[in-house]
């Protein structure tokens, strides 16, 4: 029979006999001096492991905590009023932020003044006073018009043409849309730089319009976390750090909001210098809008104008004032292109029982609709924002896709998208109060949706129209009996918007109490 000897076990040595025992044993000849220095460097390294024994046991907990978080997105196209919906939550939840950025909101603002200006300007350099055709007849059907919301004129309508051709009055108007580009000239010079403050100098391909309009997270770099408590996103899965930061390094955060005060300084800058401009040409804006040919094509659809440049002129007087503070309407109206997706963090109290709220806000264009996915796993409740008003305008991106049917094709992949089968479904059948405004003007909503036939052009017949539709495309996608809310409304209604917004907020955490098995 064959024996073998079993190597000693680290237990079975002595002490003298233990590799790390003696590495770890400290000199024979080492002094007092050096034992002290010595106990305090393991002091210190076992103080550096406990401290990170906590920070992960902390965000352990945090993890825990998180997925009892209530997540809540806001989905829809662009222009749905998705950004307005998250404003309206802040401004009933989080007031005081609204007003910390308050002052940021110049820059938007008057941006929105500017863009509309050139627009007009341009519109009057292509059809100046013309007679001929009206609304869209002039440029064919309406499922192939520009998608600027300006169309954009046919070959046949030349502006080349000599003088001695034109009547005395396009001869004066003429002169006249000369002599305001030239009255304007600073503020047409100021929207390319208002434009590059919002974006950050980026141009976001398949944005459509907005490769402007872009913002992300541009109050937070400028004026802190705009709404509860912000977090920025990591590189790895689209989801945020606990710490809030997308790097533990303390020199790169000092050196980030180095560079956020730099841009400010220069914002501040910027917002004066226009300010001031606006100040020296608030009556040559006001006489420009006020013009009896921009209201004639206005009349003729040949120049269109978003309701939020509409707004901005129509308050031209008190929004150049010196000293101007965006008002809590103003902000509501002003309009800036989301670009991938804005989270908004903060704490609600519902019936005792505090929850963590995690709000998303969207970028609706066809070009953004890809970051909405790493979104969908956790989500606890949609708000789905389909703007009914927009029955008789086109995708920026598309222009021969509708936008209602642009609205249902992606609600119908929301509806039928396996990661949000368990979600609390919401639909806002949005911007209400566009929609009775463009019935009232005559706007006929079956020259623009064939299917509508010969209903009555009247709000409650419109409304229930596009209502059955969308009810319709969540029915035939409902396999879980999964009820749609749906609610008719006006995003910049406040005192209508803060009651649904109790409503929803209410179903979602009956929805998040019933998932989590507490009732």
């Amino acid at each position: 029979m064959i024996s073998t000897s079993r190597p000693p076990s680290v237990n079975s040595m002595g002490a003298d006999g233990d590799p790390f025992s003696a590495l770890l044993r400290p000199p024979a000849s080492e002094t007092e001096h050096e034992r002290i220095a010595r106990l305090q460097r393991e002091a210190d390294a076992k103080r550096i492991s406990d401290s990170i024994d906590e920070e992960i046991k902390a965000d352990r907990e945090r993890l825990r905590k998180s997925r009892e978080d209530i997540r809540l997105l806001l989905l829809g196209q662009a222009e749905s009023g998705k950004s307005t919906l998250q404003k309206q939550f802040q401004l009933l939840y989080n007031p005081s932020g609204l007003d910390d950025e308050r002052l940021s909101w110049r820059t938007v603002i008057y941006f929105n003044i500017a863009r509309p200006i050139s627009r007009i300007l341009d519109a009057l350099d292509a059809y100046g006073d013309a007679e001929e055709a009206d609304d869209d007849d002039m440029f064919g059907p309406p499922d192939i018009r520009a998608a600027s919301g300006m169309p954009v004129p046919s070959a046949s309508t030349d502006r080349a043409a000599d003088e001695k051709s034109l009547s005395p009055s396009q001869l004066s108007l003429e002169k006249q849309i000369t002599s305001f580009r030239l009255r304007l000239a600073p503020l047409l010079a100021a929207e390319t730089s208002l434009a590059d403050r919002l974006s950050g100098g980026v141009d976001v391909s398949g944005s459509g319009r907005g490769s402007v309009f872009v913002r992300s997270g541009w109050q937070m770099k400028s004026r802190g976390f705009p709404f509860g408590r912000g977090r920025e996103r990591t590189s790895s899965g689209g989801r945020f750090s606990f710490s809030g930061r997308n790097s533990t390094d303390e020199n790169k955060g000092n050196e980030m909001e180095l560079q956020a005060r730099r841009a400010e300084a220069q914002e501040d800058k910027l917002v004066h210098e226009v300010a001031s401009i606006l100040n020296a040409c608030q009556k040559d804006i006001k006489e420009l809008w006020e013009l009896p040919a921009v209201k004639k094509l206005r009349e003729r659809r040949r120049l269109k104008l978003e309701e939020w440049a509409e707004y901005f002129l129509n308050n031209i007087e008190r929004v150049s004032t010196p000293g101007y503070l965006p008002t809590t309407e103003d902000i509501l109206h002003a309009r800036i292109q989301t670009m991938g997706v804005a989270e908004h963090v903060f704490d609600m109290s519902v019936h005792g029982r505090t929850v963590r709220w995690h709000l998303y806000d969207v970028g609706g264009a066809r070009g953004q609709r890809h970051s909405w996915i790493p979104y969908f796993d956790d989500a606890t409740a949609i708000i789905f924002l389909a703007p009914v008003s927009a029955f008789d305008q086109y995708l920026d991106e598309d222009p021969r896709t509708n936008r209602i049917d642009d609205s249902l094709q992606l609600f119908k992949q929301i509806c039928s998208n396996a990661l949000l089968k368990r979600a609390h479904l919401v639909l806002f059948l949005n911007k209400t109060d566009v929609l009775k405004a463009k019935l009232a003007a005559g706007i006929r909503v079956n020259k623009y949706i064939t299917s509508y036939g010969d209903r009555a052009n009247e709000y409650d017949t419109v409304v229930a129209y596009f209502k059955a539709h969308f009810t319709q495309v969540h029915r035939r996608t409902n396999e879980n009996n999964r009820v749609l809310f749906t609610h008719l409304t006006s995003a910049v209604n406040t005192k209508a918007m803060q009651s649904i917004i109790t409503d929803v907020r209410d179903s979602i955490f009956r929805g998040y109490l019933k998932s989590a098995a507490l009732v």
